[in-house]
């Protein structure tokens, strides 16, 4: 979550941030952002991507919208 869209994605590619998650694993491509006016919004649909599987990822990078429900986890039974 950003309000600078390029100065992030400098951070990300300089290695800014050592210990950070993409530190290591660069080079890195943005490849899905999404703009809101309201930054509480944006920081409970970044967390809740976060915790999306990869295949659920790769539909929303895909524009792949309407597969997005199938790709849920369900945990039937347990």
């Amino acid at each position: 979550m950003t309000s600078n869209l390029e100065k992030r994605l400098f951070q990300h590619h300089s290695g800014c941030y050592k210990n950070s998650y993409t530190s290591s694993r660069r080079p890195v491509h943005l490849v899905f952002y999404c703009e809101f006016t309201d930054i509480n919004i944006a920081i409970e649909k970044e967390k809740q991507i976060k915790k999306w599987s990869k295949s659920k990822k790769e539909a929303l990078i895909n524009n792949e919208y309407d597969m997005l429900p199938n790709l849920s986890k369900k945990r039937f039974g347990k």
